[in-house]
């Protein structure tokens, strides 16, 4: 990030949002589209370089990083970090044989936030696991009358990462629920005057994101790009691209990136790599091994589609599905018990694509402290 200068931008969607999840999909039978949000970088990334000039098009050099969340104060969100916990403690004065079940949330104090640990001390040495694999992350101690509500809310401001990653905790201001809502888009084909639906690729179903008032994506690309409009997800909908200009993010990429610690931050989605034997994808490189101490993340997103490819010496278009890749997904956070191997970005050298994710920052990991 630090070779080439990024200029932030801010998409404001004009309509619902399409983003089909990755699984083969044909009208008929599985007739369910799943969406997909946040999108993956690329999306983002070819949605930009379209407001780009004709001539500047084919430049393959270009950067980006992104996409993340802006609010209505041009306040930067980014994943929450995965291994953070939300406890609370409860009102000693409450009765809470007697007190409904709804109003519970009342006895409560406010949210007080902790980090996994990696498992040490006697309490678990009678807890088994694969001694090939990580062993698991803990919650650390609780006092008395504290319990674990779960996890946070799943954005956390820019500011309030760059604390964390210091080896500060969060406070509850610091985080905000999915700002956007889904809605099902029906697509029905009647039969020529009649009142039925057509037996095959009659009804399918898609699902919509609609982010809610004042809520914007933001991404960074190594090109000037005027306020316009662009083309983003299906059917056609646009979004406005707005500069944004003289903003600051509020967390200094490059100090995080090029920094050293043992405790790293996934901040985009990170290129999945498979192991030789079996051939199960697993969200950290094997060489990191020897080194991690625990690992905290989701399921991998599954990306991939159907495409459409000439073969040499014809010149009719067939129908092919694109290589299904797992990407982990971004907020997972690493442990390490010793100074990690000097790798910046979770991409490897899986395909001759290698370079792109390199270049629209696939994988980039920021690195802190545990205090």
């Amino acid at each position: 990030m630090s070779e080439t200068q990024l200029h932030w931008y801010a998409l404001d969607p004009l309509d619902v949002l399409l983003f089909r999840e990755s699984k083969p999909f044909s009208p008929g039978e599985g007739s369910w589209a799943k969406g997909l949000f946040p999108p993956m970088p690329t999306t983002i990334f070819q949605a930009l370089r379209s407001a780009l000039p004709y001539a500047s098009d084919k430049v393959r050099n270009l950067q980006f990083l992104g996409p993340f969340l802006l609010d209505e104060h041009d306040t930067l969100w980014l994943p929450t970090p995965k291994d953070l916990l939300a406890t609370g403690q409860s009102d000693p004065n409450a009765d809470l044989d007697t007190t409904p079940e709804d109003n519970f949330k009342e006895k409560v104090r406010g949210d007080k936030y902790s980090r996994l640990q990696p498992v040490e001390g006697d309490p678990w040495k009678s807890i088994g696991w694969d001694e090939q694999k990580l062993p698991p992350l803990v919650p650390p101690s609780l006092q008395k009358g504290e319990y674990i509500k779960g996890r946070p809310y799943p954005w956390m401001r820019a500011s309030a990462l760059g604390a964390y990653l210091e080896g500060s905790l969060p406070q509850t201001g610091d985080f905000a629920e999915d700002p956007w809502d889904t809605q099902v888009l029906p697509h029905i084909d009647i039969r020529p005057d009649t009142r039925q639906v057509k037996d095959e690729a009659g009804y399918f179903t898609e699902v919509a994101t609609r982010l809610r008032w004042g809520w914007r994506l933001a991404a960074a690309i190594s090109a000037r790009i005027p306020t316009t409009t662009v083309r983003l997800g299906g059917e056609g909908h646009r979004a406005l691209v707005t500069p944004l200009e003289n903003w600051d993010p509020g967390i200094d990429w490059e100090r995080f990136r090029q920094g050293t610690g043992r405790v790293a931050y996934l901040l985009t989605p990170g290129l999945a790599q498979p192991e030789a034997d079996p051939r199960l994808y697993q969200a950290y490189p094997s060489r990191w091994q020897p080194y991690l101490a625990g690992c905290a993340t989701d399921r991998a997103l599954l990306w991939g589609g159907i495409s459409a490819i000439k073969r040499q010496g014809s010149e009719r278009s067939d129908f092919a599905l694109l290589p299904q890749r797992a990407f982990i997904p971004a907020g997972t956070v690493y442990r390490f018990k010793e100074d990690p191997p000097p790798l910046r970005q979770l991409v490897g050298n899986p395909c001759a694509q290698s370079q792109t994710f390199e270049s629209l920052n696939y994988g980039t990991l920021l690195w802190g402290i545990v205090k």
